[in-house]
């Protein structure tokens, strides 16, 4: 595990810590394109330098975030500020859909809004088309 997110984790406590390694380890294994660092001060998945999904601690949980979320189509994701980011809440292990994760990470890897060029463009969104590479 990246040493910076590791040390993230263990800031946790305990039970959200669990819920942060499981991430970590999940995401890394599902996204073996991605590059992993802590950006803003949370652990982040980039594909491409383009954000995709991240996690963090906040009042409700631990926050699984995915930045092209809204365009998932996904009832049990919501949507989170004024782009394209959407989310859900855990607080114990247990409550993680790993089907729906492993759904919710292929879909981060092929539907994606370009937030890495947004302060370039001032602001406005433009969705990248993005390749499915068989494996």
């Amino acid at each position: 595990m990246n040493p910076a997110i590791q040390a993230f984790n263990q800031s946790l406590s305990l039970q959200e810590a669990k819920i942060g390694n499981f991430l970590a380890q999940y995401i890394s294994e599902e996204l073996p394109e991605a590059t992993c660092k802590i950006w803003h001060a949370i652990p982040v998945w980039f594909i491409q330098d383009n954000p995709v999904v991240g996690y963090s601690s906040l009042k409700r949980g631990i926050q699984l975030l995915f930045w092209s979320g809204q365009s998932f189509e996904e009832s049990s994701l919501e949507g989170i500020g004024k782009f394209k980011a959407a989310g859900i809440y855990f607080n114990t292990l247990e409550e993680i859909p790993q089907e729906d994760l492993r759904r919710w990470l292929q879909k981060a890897k092929t539907i994606q809004w370009d937030y890495k060029n947004i302060v370039k463009r001032r602001g406005l969104l433009e969705r990248i088309h993005t390749e499915i590479n068989p494996t």
